[in-house]
């Protein structure tokens, strides 16, 4: 026993030997050169904004709280609606000597200003107001300028595409405030989709990131940026999420160049091709591709010949494998672009070509409905598309906010575009009229509505008192 103890020792003994023999000759390189050279490009995002504090008092009960929320402003006043100071932190990054700066959208919406802190020089801090130059909700970009005396140090973007998983990166950010945080780690995974929106192709890296990261660089070690640092794993730790610097350019550069972002769209709401329904159309089991559940009346895909059922195996020359490649793709041409679709129908492969038309998240004509109710608000009935766009459950029932007018009632009271009404008063609306009936009748007698809102797959209340003279 004794004599297998030895040899097992022994053994394990040989196996780190072997290990740190290997790694011996490794030198781990130096980031100090590398954050040197761009962290003073590195910028602080402060913003400001007034909102209205909600019923009741600070510390209350969960329970009490949402009984206040909800009654609250049908039995008097409660000392909610008045106006507070709300600020948040995130992080930027400068890429050109004049003033522009990168950060998440998220960072910036519906702030009412923003400030710029430049990295510290001779132990001062610069703070400057930025304005919004322009925005991409759907990939969560937004390009800032200030005003500058003299030239600001930049970084410039790199290739994302040449990322190897294991590569090693870089993160540059504000992590809780704390200015100038730098970390270290690799890309752990590519590709991911995380369910933040349509064009989900996210780097993941275990470089630590932290709220106050959003919109600092992930760089690597020629220290360009290569992503754009944006989400976390909340249930997780290590797992941080950036967009491919790929995909944020050429966006940054539409913004930069005053235009709007725009993508291509082909009018057609689509979902993956699983095996069950690949073998109910008598296809192979393994036949990848988008299918078309619906063709909407006077789109590019219907103009094309395009149909329910059929099944988009490519784009060009592209092949396209599920729902989400589709999406992607077309995004990736310009409207009025014509481009080649494959597509399956029938057991044979077809081709259309297809003249695309300008995406548009207000597809269905929004109706606005800010004049009559004065929430603030645009909102339109929801749409398969809007299902298939925003992954809402077949469950859920309601109207789409589609915008939001700065500081108005619905702004003020947390609702941002995206959200779903799913109740008013306690009563379901699917539809705007039946929203506006409860506005013009019941809620203008109170003062005040009440609002149930989904939001990524949870549902909460909120409370507007009506101010008809805003």
């Amino acid at each position: 026993m004794k004599k297998i103890l030895f040899h097992s020792c022994l053994a394990a003994l040989l196996a780190v030997s072997i290990v740190s023999s290997a790694f011996a000759g490794i030198n781990l390189p130096s980031i100090s050169p590398l954050v040197k050279q761009v962290g003073s490009a590195v910028v602080n995002i402060s913003t400001e904004r007034m909102v209205k504090n909600q019923f009741g008092f600070p510390g209350m009960p969960r329970e009490f709280q949402e009984f206040f929320e909800q009654f609250g402003p049908f039995m008097g006043p409660q000392g909610g609606g008045k106006e507070r100071l709300q600020s948040s932190l995130g992080t930027g990054f400068i890429i050109s000597k004049d003033g522009y700066i990168v950060t998440n959208n998220h960072v910036v919406k519906n702030a009412d200003k923003i400030y710029v802190t430049l990295a510290e020089q001779n132990n001062k801090q610069d703070k400057a107001e930025a304005k919004v130059i322009g925005s991409d909700a759907e990939t969560d970009l937004a390009l800032l300028k200030i005003s500058v005396k003299k030239d600001l140090p930049a970084i410039n973007f790199g290739d994302s595409d040449k990322m190897e998983v294991g590569d090693w990166v870089v993160a540059i950010g504000n992590p809780f405030g704390l200015s100038n945080t730098v970390t270290t780690g690799i890309i752990s995974a590519k590709g991911r989709d995380i369910h933040a929106g349509p064009y989900d192709n996210f780097l993941q890296t275990d470089a630590s990131i932290n709220p106050g990261n959003s919109g600092g660089p992930l760089l690597n070690l020629d220290g360009e940026v290569i992503g754009i640092n944006t989400a976390i794993a909340a249930s997780g730790q290590g797992i941080g999420f950036a967009i491919p610097s790929k995909l944020a350019s050429s966006i940054i550069e539409q913004l930069k160049s005053g235009q709007k972002v725009s993508r291509g769209w082909i009018g057609v709401t689509i979902q993956d091709l699983d095996e069950v329904t690949a073998k109910a159309l008598g296809l192979k089991e393994d036949t990848k591709g988008a299918l078309i559940g619906s063709v909407m009346p006077g789109e590019p895909a219907e103009k094309a010949g395009l149909q329910a059922g059929d099944i988009v195996t490519k784009i060009d020359d592209t092949p396209i494998n599920n729902a989400s490649e589709l999406t992607k793709s077309i995004a990736s041409y310009k409207p009025k672009q014509k481009v080649k679709v494959t597509a399956v129908r029938d057991g044979r492969e077809k081709q259309f070509t297809v003249q695309l038309g300008e995406r548009n998240l207000n597809q269905a004509a929004g109706k606005d409905i800010e004049k009559g109710s004065n929430l603030g608000v645009s909102l339109r009935e929801l749409t398969s598309q809007d299902r298939q766009t925003l992954r809402i459950p077949q469950n859920i029932n309601g109207i789409l906010v589609t915008d939001i007018k700065q500081n108005g009632l619905a702004a003020n009271a947390g609702i941002v575009p995206q959200d779903i009404i799913i109740a008013a008063n306690l009563k379901p609306v699917k539809t705007i009229k039946e929203l506006t009936a409860i506005l013009d009748k019941e809620s203008k007698e109170r003062g005040a509505i009440v609002l149930q809102i989904y939001r990524q797959g949870n549902s909460f209340i909120v409370t507007i008192p009506l101010d008809e003279k805003k």
